[in-house]
């Protein structure tokens, strides 16, 4: 998918903090849900929001459903102003979280995370507990439905490592 390799070395190589979350973190840890969104929870210092604003001001990000008429700036400003962020792009829809849902901050996100190498980058993903977690919590029934696979995959991953 050209939106998660594009996405995914432009944050990298921007050096932004962030973990994938959501149905790409699903997908990476072998799961056959299906997704067409990039999630990530996003570290809220400045630093980081100049970050995510090189990395992504490329693709033109906009609110998704915002009238094309009205002007939009994608900024470290903007970003300070709301925590959560649901974006269209040239390249594909980017959600940026500064929380999730069961899980935590972004630091409480960072420690529930696990590093995996996509794209030739090393990039932090949530782990399947907090995946379950944040699925549980937010309650939603295409989020419930996926539980059982999760489970399933965390059951086997820990008979695994036994």
């Amino acid at each position: 998918m050209v939106i998660l390799e594009t996405a995914i070395q432009s944050l990298a190589d921007n050096g932004v903090d962030f973990v994938i979350v959501g149905g790409v973190a699903i997908k990476i840890h072998s799961s056959a849900y299906v997704t067409l969104d990039l999630d990530f929870c996003y570290s809220r210092t400045q630093e980081n929001l100049s970050k995510i604003v090189s990395a992504l001001s490329g693709f033109n990000p906009r609110p998704r459903d915002f009238p094309k008429e009205l002007p939009y700036f994608f900024d470290e400003r903007t970003l300070q102003n709301a925590t959560n962020f649901t974006f269209e792009t040239d390249i594909g829809d980017i959600d940026l979280l500064g929380e999730v849902a069961g899980v935590g901050t972004y630091t409480e996100v960072e420690k529930s995370s696990v590093v995996f190498e996509i794209y030739g980058r090393d990039v932090r993903v949530l782990s399947i507990g907090a995946l379950i977690d944040a699925k549980r919590a937010a309650g939603r029934t295409k989020d419930l439905l996926v539980l059982p696979e999760l489970e399933a995959l965390r059951e086997v991953l820990s008979d695994e490592e036994d």
